[in-house]
C-alpha cells in the first residue's frame, strides 16, 4: 500500500509525505474519516514510507501493532480476522468490521487490559530497528480508565514511537487523547467501495425522508419498523451514522457551503436541502444522536425507532 494506490485527499498525502521525508513527524496523529473512508490505507501508506519497508502493507512488520474495540478485554485473539479484513478491503465500514470479527450482537470497547497491552508493546525496543508504531481503530470506544493509562505514553513517548488513531466521531474521543494529537480530516471519496452512502442503509434513509416530506406518517413508521428489525445493533447504529452525516451535509448545502459537505449523494441531498426547513437538519441531527445513544442503552428497538420517526415527522 503506497499513496499512489489511494484515491483523493491529495493535500493530506502530500503533507504526510513531507513529514516522512523531513523526519519531523508528530508522535500522535488522529485521522478523522467518515465510516468507510479508508483511513487505515493512509496509515499503512504513511508507515510504509516512514519505516521504508513493504512489510507494513502486508501487515507483517514486527514493529507495527494494531488495537481496536473488542470483547473479552484484548484485541490480540482477533488479529487474524482484523488483518484479513484490512488486506481484503481497507475501505471497510464499522459495520463490516463488527461482522468480520463477530461483534454484531455485542458491545466492543477498548478497555484497561487493551491499554496495558499497548503500553507493554511500546515498552520494547523496535525489533527491526527504526520506529515502532501502534494503530488504534475507533478510540471513541476507549473508556476513561484506559485513556488515562495511555496518557503518559501519548504525552511523553519513548524514542521513535508513532501512535495513529482512526476515528469516526472525534467529538466522542476523550479529551485526554484527542487534545494531544494532530488531527487530520479525510474527505470521503464517493467512488471507493466501502463508502456507506452506497447500499441498503441509504435506501432506508431515502425511504424515510421521502415519507416524511410527503407527510405520510404511516410510510415513515414502516421504515421505522424496518430499522427495528435489522439483525444487529451495529447495523442500526450504522444507519444513524449515515443519517447524521446526511443531515450535516444538508445543513452545509443550505448554508451555501456545499464544499464542506462530504459529497455523497450530491443531487439527492441538494433536493432535500431545497425542500427541508433550514431548522430541520440541526434538530434532526439531535434526534439521530439520541437514537444512537438509546441503541447503546439497549432500549426496545421498536419503541426507539417509532419515537425517532415521530420526532422527525413533527419537525420537518
Amino acid at each position: 500500500m503506497t499513496f499512489d494506490d489511494i484515491q483523493g485527499n491529495g493535500q493530506v498525502k502530500q503533507a504526510l509525505q513531507n513529514m516522512a521525508a523531513s523526519g519531523k513527524v508528530p508522535h500522535a496523529i488522529m485521522f478523522h474519516e467518515d465510516d468507510g473512508g479508508g483511513a487505515i490505507a493512509f496509515c499503512l501508506a504513511f508507515l510504509e514510507l516512514l519505516f521504508g519497508s513493504p512489510k507494513v502493507s502486508r501487515m507483517i512488520h514486527l514493529d507495527v501493532h494494531y488495537s481496536f474495540p473488542c470483547t473479552g478485554g484484548l484485541s490480540e485473539p482477533f488479529l487474524p480476522q482484523w488483518k484479513e479484513l484490512v488486506l481484503s478491503n481497507p475501505y471497510f465500514t464499522e459495520n463490516q468490521f463488527n461482522e468480520a470479527l463477530g461483534f454484531e450482537s455485542k458491545s466492543a470497547i477498548i478497555a484497561v487490559p487493551e491499554a496495558k497491552a499497548i503500553l507493554s508493546t511500546l515498552s520494547f525496543n523496535p525489533l527491526e530497528g527504526g520506529y515502532k508504531a501502534v494503530v488504534v481503530y475507533l478510540p471513541e470506544k476507549m473508556n476513561a480508565d484506559a485513556a488515562n493509562r495511555l496518557l503518559k505514553a501519548i504525552e511523553e513517548p519513548e524514542g521513535r514511537t508513532q501512535l495513529l488513531f482512526i476515528t469516526h466521531s472525534p467529538d466522542k474521543v476523550l479529551p485526554t487523547i484527542s487534545s494531544r494529537c494532530l488531527r487530520i480530516r479525510l474527505v470521503p471519496d464517493n467512488n471507493v467501495k466501502g463508502n456507506e452512502y452506497l447500499g441498503p442503509q441509504m435506501d432506508l434513509f431515502r425511504s424515510l425522508m421521502d415519507a416524511l416530506l410527503a407527510r405520510d406518517l404511516g410510510a415513515a413508521l414502516e421504515v421505522g419498523e424496518e430499522l427495528a428489525s435489522l439483525k444487529s445493533r451495529e447495523k442500526m447504529k450504522s444507519f444513524c451514522r449515515l443519517a447524521g452525516t446526511a443531515f450535516r451535509d444538508i445543513f452545509m448545502i443550505q448554508q451555501g457551503l456545499p464544499q464542506l459537505s462530504t459529497g455523497g449523494e450530491g443531487e439527492y441531498l441538494q433536493e432535500l436541502a431545497s425542500k427541508c426547513k433550514k431548522t430541520f437538519p440541526r434538530k434532526a441531527q439531535a434526534v439521530i444522536d439520541r437514537a444512537n445513544m438509546l441503541i447503546d442503552r439497549n432500549v426496545n428497538q421498536k419503541i426507539l425507532f417509532c419515537d425517532m420517526v415521530d420526532r422527525l415527522f413533527l419537525m420537518i
